[in-house]
C-alpha cells in the first residue's frame, strides 16, 4: 500500500474494530485524530495516525488510562510496523530502581520515580515500575527481615512524586473520596489513585492509611462525595461492616467501591463494586463524578 494513502474515519474504524464516535471521542478528548486536512474536504487519516492509535488501543486493552495512552502514543516516532514494543524498556526501569532504592540513594531514587511518571504516565508507572519493585522488596523482607529501611525510602519517594503531580484548579468540585480501611496502612495504591485521577483532570478527597468507620462516614456527611472507594491491603483489615455504615448513611454515595486484595468478594454488601486494578477504579469513579 502507497505511504500516500490516507482513511476516512470509517475506514479507520473498521481497521481498528471500533466505533466512529470513539474516533471523535479520541480526537475530541486526546488529540489524537487525523492529520491530514485539505480545505473543503473531511479531514484524512494517514498510515502513520494509525499507528499511533494502535499503540493507543493496545495500551488501553493492557489497562494503561486512556489520557496517558493518548500521551504516550502521540510521542513514539513510529515507522511502518511499529508495536508497543518500542515503548520504554520498564524492565531496565526496574533494575535501575532497585539497584538505587538498595543504595539507599534518595535522590536517584525520586528522579527515577519521577522520569517513569513523566514517561509512562501514572498508571503504568505504578503497574509496571512501582508496584514489582515495591512487591521485589516487600517478598525479600519476608523472607529474611532484611530490607525495612530500603522499603521506607522508595514508598517515601513514590509518595512524594504522587503528591506533586499536578491537581485541578480549586474551583473544580471534589466528588471523590479515597480512604484506607480501618487499620490499613497501606496507603500508597490510594495515592496512586489520586495521581491517576488529577492526571485525568479530577480531583479527589484522599484520607490516608487507617480511617476509623466512624471518621469516614463523618468525612462523607461533611463532604458529600459522589463517590467513595475504601482499600485495604490484607484480609485482617477488610471488615465489610465498614461498608455496611457507609451504605447506612441517609447521603450516602452513588457509588462505593472496595479496592485491594484484602476484601474478599463474597462478602461484600450488595451494592458494592469492587475494581480489579487501577484502571477500573479511575472508570468506576470519574463515571460517577461527571
Amino acid at each position: 500500500m502507497s505511504p500516500a494513502a490516507t482513511y476516512s474515519a470509517g475506514a479507520v474504524a473498521r481497521r481498528l474494530g471500533v466505533a466512529v464516535t470513539t474516533l471523535r471521542t479520541w480526537h475530541q478528548r486526546y488529540g489524537m485524530g487525523p492529520s491530514l486536512h485539505e480545505p473543503g474536504h473531511h479531514r484524512r487519516y494517514t498510515e502513520q495516525d494509525i499507528e499511533r492509535l494502535e499503540v493507543m488501543q493496545r495500551l488501553i486493552f493492557e489497562g494503561v488510562a486512556p489520557n496517558e495512552a493518548a500521551r504516550w502514543a502521540s510521542r513514539l516516532p513510529l515507522s511502518p510496523g511499529t508495536s508497543v514494543s518500542d515503548a520504554p524498556d520498564t524492565g531496565a526501569t526496574v533494575r535501575g530502581l532497585t539497584r538505587a532504592a538498595l543504595r539507599l540513594d534518595a535522590p536517584a531514587v525520586r528522579q527515577r520515580i519521577f522520569r517513569a511518571v513523566q514517561d509512562l504516565g501514572v498508571v503504568a508507572a505504578w503497574d509496571s515500575v512501582l508496584r514489582p519493585v515495591l512487591a521485589a522488596i516487600g517478598d525479600r523482607h519476608e523472607a529474611t527481615g532484611a530490607l525495612v529501611e530500603v522499603e521506607h525510602l522508595v514508598s517515601g519517594c513514590v509518595s512524594a512524586v504522587f503528591g506533586a503531580v499536578p491537581r485541578p484548579d480549586a474551583g473544580v468540585p471534589v466528588d471523590i473520596l479515597l480512604a484506607c480501611a480501618d487499620e490499613e496502612q497501606h496507603s500508597l495504591p490510594i495515592e496512586a489513585l489520586a495521581a491517576a485521577l488529577a492526571a485525568e483532570g479530577v480531583p479527589a478527597r484522599t484520607l490516608g492509611a487507617r480511617v476509623p468507620p466512624a471518621a469516614l462516614t463523618a468525612a462523607i456527611r461533611r463532604t458529600g462525595p459522589a463517590a467513595v472507594l475504601v482499600w485495604s491491603h490484607l484480609a485482617s483489615t477488610a471488615n465489610p461492616a465498614q461498608l455496611e455504615r457507609v451504605l447506612a448513611e441517609r447521603g450516602r454515595p452513588v457509588v462505593l467501591a472496595a479496592a485491594g486484595p484484602g476484601w474478599s468478594e463474597a462478602t461484600l454488601p450488595e451494592g458494592v463494586l469492587r475494581p480489579g486494578t487501577l484502571t477500573e477504579a479511575l472508570v468506576i469513579l470519574t463515571s460517577a463524578s461527571t
